[in-house]
């Protein structure tokens, strides 16, 4: 079996997201009591539970650069193992998720949005470029910011979240034996 192949094969394979929706004008509705509806949150939660995994706390925040943080790091500090950040990953200037949230990365997935945004080109042609959705780990854990628009959303989720459990893994989320067997790969690989 492959590195990568036995990694899967160990990884927890049932894990622990908590949502955050970053959405300015759903966080005034919510606060003034009128009706609102979070249609890319309740997708996220939905596709979750459909792979597998459990759907802890949900959130709904302004695209506020102090109230991001404080939800990343309170995220970092409890149990959940991946933390989703539906919303602000365009490039209006109230776009503040991305640049929020990935200075807390201690390793950026950089893979994850270009793959992203090639999936997406597919359907939604060169406004894939439009995206800023990034995913990183930081303390064993995944944080991944995704496009607020419920199509970004299953496209993200449908597409690489089968692959979550083995990053969780890899990043010391769990056995720290397949931390160890992942970097003598990368050592075998830079040896040759």
């Amino acid at each position: 079996m492959k590195p990568h192949e036995t990694h899967r094969a160990t990884a927890r394979h049932v894990l622990i997201f908590h949502l955050v929706t970053v959405s300015s004008s759903r966080f005034k509705m919510m606060h003034s009591g009128s009706e609102y509806k979070d249609d890319s949150g309740d997708l996220a939660a939905q596709l979750i539970v459909e792979a597998g995994h459990k759907a802890g706390t949900r959130t709904l925040l302004p695209d506020d650069r102090v109230m991001i943080r404080r939800a990343v790091k309170d995220f970092l500090g409890h149990r959940a193992h991946v933390l989703v950040l539906i919303g602000g990953t365009g490039v209006s200037p109230s776009d503040v998720t991305v640049g929020t949230v990935v200075p807390f990365f201690e390793k950026e997935l950089t893979g994850f949005g270009e793959l992203l945004r090639s999936i997406s080109y597919q359907t939604i042609g060169i406004a894939a470029m439009l995206t800023r959705a990034t995913a990183g780990t930081a303390k064993g854990k995944l944080i991944v910011c995704l496009p607020g628009s419920p199509e970004g959303v299953e496209t993200a989720l449908r597409s690489f979240i089968s692959e979550f459990p083995h990053i969780v893994s890899i990043a010391g989320g769990f056995d720290t034996r397949n931390a160890a067997g992942h970097a003598n790969s990368e050592n075998h690989l830079a040896k040759r």
